[in-house]
């Protein structure tokens, strides 16, 4: 009835098409799939996509590259370097602690300015999200392997001071954050300088050794719950600081798998290709189970020597100390991490106020 009421034209167009009618149909459906099919393929694999259990996105490493560029300072006093960098119309300071064996050069890429820089991943990435939230960076090496809490501590209060002077920063808020012997320094650190809070990460802070006063500045906990000794004794701290009517918060970071294109992602320097074969040693050897998370912690397997036998040849070198961050990450027992930056930033700027010196 309704094909009697078309009009003529209409009908002998349709009759006469219809077998070019079912061929696009045919296309377009097959497009479709297509376009599902490549979605779940690249999409899924994709870190930017990846989402562990504690809900984050994992940034790649070119995240920033319409914001904010690496270009560091690096300057010598006191007999340590210090590393910095300062965005336009900055609004805070975030000073920076490594852990035991790193050094500043790890949170900026290797470049014509400072040639002895390796850009490791989470640190770089630390420093990116600063510079996009508008916090200037400073970043200063520990005189030995890890930190010490005599001299050391005297000489990097003096080295902050004399660079927030000379950049003309000393009325801008001061955060601090430190990861592992950073972590533990940052907390000593505190009751020398006047920050406005502090990032205390893989680490419980040495407050069983100090003498804590309501005036010490807001606390962040970054941890991994996995090593359940530091989770015991920071949930102490947590007690212990609210009860001297400070204010304190924790964040758990947990494992997460890997996936072949997770180490391209966030690794300068590694391609799809080898993302992909190193993703695929790992499953084979067993370092990664059937679902992507690591069996074990990255510096407790043999990956190296897996890499040597299979004879996989990286680009360079330093790409041994990315991945076996990347792989400690995954495993979430002890590393620095960036994935809860835009929460640990969040914290830093909902603590701020000016202040007429440091």
């Amino acid at each position: 009835m309704f094909a009697e009421m078309m009009p003529r034209g209409y009908r002998v167009w349709k009759q006469s098409n219809s077998g070019r009618s079912v061929t696009f149909r045919a296309l377009l459906l097959l497009l479709i799939l297509l376009s599902i099919v490549l979605v779940l393929i690249f999409g899924n694999n994709s870190s930017e996509n990846l989402s562990p259990a504690s809900g984050i996105s994992l940034k790649k490493w070119n995240s920033f590259n319409s914001l904010v560029q690496l270009d560091p300072t690096v300057e010598f006093r006191n007999g340590t370097d210090l590393i910095s960098q300062i965005p336009d119309s900055p609004k805070g300071v975030l000073f920076l602690a490594h852990g035991c064996n790193g050094r500043a050069a790890n949170f900026w890429d290797k470049s014509p300015k400072c040639k002895t820089c390796v850009g490791l991943p989470e640190e770089r990435l630390i420093v990116l999200h600063a510079l996009a939230r508008k916090f200037a960076v400073l970043a200063v090496s520990s005189a030995g392997r890890c930190w010490t809490y005599g001299e050391e501590l005297l000489i990097v209060k003096d080295i902050i001071k004399w660079w927030l002077a000379k950049k003309n920063l000393e009325k801008l808020p001061l955060v601090g954050l430190g990861a592992s012997s950073g972590g533990y320094f940052i907390s000593v650190l505190a009751t020398e300088l006047k920050f406005s809070s502090i990032t205390i990460m893989i680490a419980e802070g040495m407050f069983g050794q100090m003498d804590i006063t309501g005036s010490y500045p807001p606390t962040l906990f970054v941890h991994m719950p996995k090593d359940e000794a530091r989770k015991q004794k920071i949930d102490k701290y947590l007690v212990v600081l609210k009860e001297k009517g400070i204010d304190v918060a924790e964040i758990k970071c947990m494992e997460f798998p890997l996936s072949p294109n997770y180490f391209a992602d966030v690794i300068p320097g590694i391609d799809q290709i080898m993302s992909a074969k190193l993703f695929k040693l790992f499953k084979e050897k067993g370092f990664v189970d059937k679902n992507g998370y690591m069996t074990n912690d990255g510096r407790a397997i043999r990956w190296k020597a897996a890499l040597r036998e299979r004879e996989i040849i990286l680009s360079d070198k330093s790409l041994l100390n990315r991945i076996q961050e990347e792989m400690n990450l995954a495993y979430a027992y002890h590393e620095m991490t960036s994935l809860q930056s835009e929460e640990i930033f969040d914290w830093f700027e909902s603590h701020m106020s000016l202040s007429d010196s440091n």
